[in-house]
C-alpha cells in the first residue's frame, strides 16, 4: 500500500481549466500551453477554495519585504489574459442611483447580457454581473474564465454573500430580491468558473467598461 499522499491540481489557464485528481491530467493540460497557470493542493476543499479566487492568491508565496510585494503584484499583472473569458462590469448614475451591468465575451467583443438600469450601487452591480455569468455558464454547461475589476465584488462572491449597505426600501426591493436569489444560487451551487482580477493597470479599461469615466 504506497503512503503517497492524494494531490489535487488546479488549473487555472491550460488546455482545459479546472480542479484534477492527478498529476497525469494536469501534466497533459499544461504542456504546450504559452504561460500555463497551476497548482497542486493537499485537499479537494483547498484546491476548489483556490480554483474560485483565482491565481494571484496562490501561485507567490507571501513575502515580509515591500519591494518584492511590488514584484509580485506586478508578476501577477503580467499574467496572460485567457482567450475563453467573459468579462463582465457595472456602472451606476450617482451611488445610490440607476445601476446597470453587463457581460462580454473576449473572443469576439459580442455582450453577452445586460441588465438594468435599476436603483442601486456600483458594488452591487459589480456583485450580480459574477453571478449572472457564473449562473449562465451553468445553465450552459460551459466552463469560462470570468473576469472583473472588482476586487469587492470576488470578495462577496466567495462568501457568498452581498455585503452592501444599501437601504432596504420601496425603491430598493426590486433589486433586493434580485441579491436574495443571487445569495441562494451562491450557496446551492458550487463555483465551477474561476474568476479573476482584471488588471486594469496592465491591460487598460475591462472590455465590458461602460466607458462613462
Amino acid at each position: 500500500m504506497s503512503g503517497k499522499k492524494q494531490k489535487y491540481y488546479v488549473v487555472w489557464q491550460g488546455h482545459e481549466t479546472g480542479i484534477f485528481d492527478t498529476w497525469a491530467e494536469c501534466k497533459a493540460l499544461v504542456e504546450g500551453y504559452p504561460g500555463p497557470v497551476y497548482k497542486s493542493f493537499a485537499s479537494r476543499e483547498e484546491a476548489e477554495t483556490a480554483y474560485a479566487e483565482g491565481p494571484e492568491l496562490h501561485i507567490r508565496p507571501k513575502c515580509a519585504s515591500r519591494r518584492k510585494a511590488e514584484a509580485e503584484r506586478q508578476d501577477a499583472a503580467l499574467l496572460p489574459i485567457v482567450g475563453d473569458a467573459w468579462a463582465v462590469d457595472a456602472a451606476c448614475s450617482g451611488n445610490p442611483g440607476p445601476m446597470e451591468y453587463r457581460c462580454v465575451d473576449l473572443k469576439d467583443g459580442k455582450e453577452v447580457f445586460h441588465f438594468g438600469p435599476v436603483h442601486g450601487t456600483n458594488n452591487i452591480g459589480e456583485f450580480l454581473a459574477i453571478v449572472h455569468a457564473l449562473a449562465l455558464l451553468q445553465k450552459m454547461g460551459e466552463k469560462r474564465t470570468i473576469y472583473s475589476d472588482s476586487r469587492n465584488a470576488m470578495l462577496w462572491v466567495k462568501g457568498r454573500r452581498c455585503k452592501t449597505k444599501l437601504e432596504l426600501n420601496a425603491k430598493t426591493k426590486p433589486l433586493y430580491d434580485i441579491i436574495e436569489r443571487a445569495e441562494r444560487w451562491l450557496n446551492t451551487h458550487p463555483i465551477e468558473c474561476p474568476i479573476l482580477k482584471w488588471q486594469t493597470d496592465q491591460w487598460g479599461e475591462v472590455p465590458a467598461d461602460f466607458g462613462r469615466k
